[in-house]
């Protein structure tokens, strides 16, 4: 589902950032990509499997919520060729990545027909659903941008290190301060609301090169 915020004064920010949501009566907030910027409101796609999201699914018109962002570090968007890749939720920041690209295509994976859906939101992309995967139609000589699985984004990682590559973690305040979304990237802990969510895909493929050569 589509969450629809009113912008009450905050700006977009750039395409991969995130924000912090925080319904009503839940004591942590959820990290949201955004999904899209519409006239005078901010869109964050949804699927709601846990307290968090569910709470946030069942807002209705005129509840109010506490919003912080935008937070952590987006695409460049200097890239020649861009090609977004996306698994499952995880194409929630490609609709307004596509919009400030002046449009791209794209290239979607999903579980299921049910959660395909969802590609609606990008007009024209091609979808795969398993146990076909996107990196089997992945072809090179293009700037990719991808979000989704951290599986998914470690074999893109090995067939596009030149990709940047958007990440998926719990957080629990959205600055640095707790380190919930700390991930192991190239033997190093990152954390991902300050050092990402967007990392280099170099960061990744090395490492997993080297592996491959033990």
């Amino acid at each position: 589902m589509l969450l629809r915020v009113s912008r009450a004064g905050l700006e977009p920010g750039e395409p991969g950032q995130f924000f912090m949501l925080s319904p009503p009566g839940r004591v942590l907030p959820r990290p949201m990509s955004l999904c899209l910027a519409l006239p005078g409101e901010l869109g964050f796609l949804l699927d709601p499997i846990g307290p968090g999201t569910r709470a946030l699914a069942a807002l209705e018109t005129g509840d109010e919520l506490d919003v912080l962002g935008p937070l952590g570090n987006g695409f460049r968007l200097d890239v020649e060729r861009p090609l977004l890749v996306g698994g499952g939720i995880g194409i929630a920041p490609l609709p307004y990545l596509a919009e400030r690209l002046g449009g791209a295509p794209a290239l979607l994976g999903f579980r299921s027909a049910e959660h395909a859906e969802a590609a609606a939101l990008l007009p024209g992309a091609e979808v795969v659903v398993e146990p076909e995967y996107v990196t089997e139609r992945l072809e090179p000589g293009h700037g990719v941008l991808a979000c989704g699985p951290e599986p998914m984004l470690r074999a893109v990682a090995a067939l596009a290190p030149g990709a940047q590559l958007a990440w998926e973690a719990p957080m629990a305040c959205g600055y640095g301060a707790c380190y919930g979304c700390a991930v192991e990237i190239g033997g190093t802990l990152r954390r991902l609301c300050v050092e990402g969510p967007v990392l280099a895909a170099a960061d990744v493929a090395a490492p997993l090169a080297r592996e491959e050569a033990a």
